[in-house]
């Protein structure tokens, strides 16, 4: 049953030998909090034999999710103070979040919008509020970038996509679109020619930002999926977390990299994980971040190599985790943000 449909339930999780009996208890305590979904794919790349499975480790809920630590955030990065109408966050000012749906094919267990992404979260645009987001990105010619976010956009049907991208193509000072997504990776028989059409239905450049975490998740049929948006003329970058216990030391991080560049993803961000709720488990401190950020230079060949970065908590936008932007020592940093204006990091409650 597991292998042709998303694991969803804790009682699949038990089916599928991913949760123990002994578990169940604080499992269904999770999930009553957090959604869940586990792609067939990812469900068979789940190492059954080890306790500390980086890729169990993403998917498979954990008792620690119910730990909430006290500068933990449901918006760790102030998409809600952004949002001028439903749907659309504009942080900076030539590029906007265009957050379309709020459904996954699998559901992250560090997800920094995990207070918003799930069958109870904030669910699909409605036509009227999908007219106002439009409205909004016309109505401000200064908006060069739309990407598209949630949630997964490539969750939505070819036909939809393909609405979304004409409706761009109408909006003159739009140059480039961008689609946030996990599919190739967790559903790589999506990327069909149906949906690699749709992405491409406007007269705008087309990028999508490949979100994934460890070599593992690269198989024979993500690598494939990928080839199929590159050779149609689609640009591909990636987007990966620095996780605890998932890619923390410098081989995985170098073989992570060098697999995206082998699929012609070209490495883009490394996010220091965000403050989200029940997520403390996954997070390193940037001092061990940093290092292992560092290990790679000389080790591996500068196309692979990634910018490691923060998002400000309370939406001030991303600081290079570097010493221009962030000063101090563990657990109490001065971080600028791109207007120069200083934050401390953790937040203040």
């Amino acid at each position: 049953m597991n292998a042709i449909r998303p694991i969803r339930t804790p009682v699949e999780l038990t089916e599928a030998g991913l949760v123990g009996p002994d578990e169940r208890a604080a499992i269904e305590a999770v999930a009553e909090r957090y959604a869940i979904a586990i792609s067939p794919a990812m469900a068979a790349l789940i190492d059954r034999g080890d306790p500390q499975d980086p890729i169990a480790r993403q998917f498979v809920p954990d008792a620690a999710e119910l730990t909430i630590m006290p500068d933990e955030r449901a918006d760790p990065i102030g998409d809600l103070s952004h949002s001028p109408v439903e749907g659309i966050v504009h942080r900076y000012p030539d590029r906007v979040l265009l957050k379309a749906v709020h459904v996954c094919p699998v559901y992250c267990r560090f997800c920094f919008r995990r207070e918003m992404v799930g069958p109870q979260g904030l669910g699909t645009l409605s036509p009227d509020a999908m007219d106002r987001a439009f409205a909004y990105i016309a109505g401000n010619p200064e908006i060069w970038e739309v990407i598209l976010t949630g949630g997964d956009p490539l969750v939505l049907s070819p036909r939809r996509l393909t609405e979304i991208m004409e409706r761009l193509s109408a909006i003159d000072h739009v140059k480039i679109v961008r689609f946030h997504t996990r599919v190739p990776v967790v559903e790589p028989e999506r990327v069909d020619q149906a949906l690699i059409a749709a992405l491409k239905a406007s007269s705008k450049t087309t990028y999508v930002a490949l979100h994934a975490n460890h070599p593992r998740e690269l198989t024979a049929e993500a690598r494939a999926a990928c080839a199929r948006l590159v050779d149609s003329g689609i640009v591909m970058i990636s987007q990966s977390v620095l996780l605890r216990g998932v890619n923390d030391d410098p081989d995985t991080l170098a073989a992570l990299m060098r697999a995206f560049v082998e699929t012609r993803v070209k490495p883009y961000y490394l996010h220091h994980p965000d403050l989200a709720p029940g997520t403390s488990h996954f997070r390193l401190t940037i001092e061990e971040g940093r290092a292992l950020v560092a290990g790679l230079r000389g080790r591996i060949s500068g196309l692979c190599q990634p910018t490691y970065i923060l998002d400000i908590p309370g939406g001030h936008g991303k600081a290079v985790i570097g010493p221009d932007a962030i000063q101090g020592r563990e657990g109490c940093y001065s971080v600028s943000d791109y207007r120069g204006r200083e934050h401390t990091y953790p937040p203040d409650r």
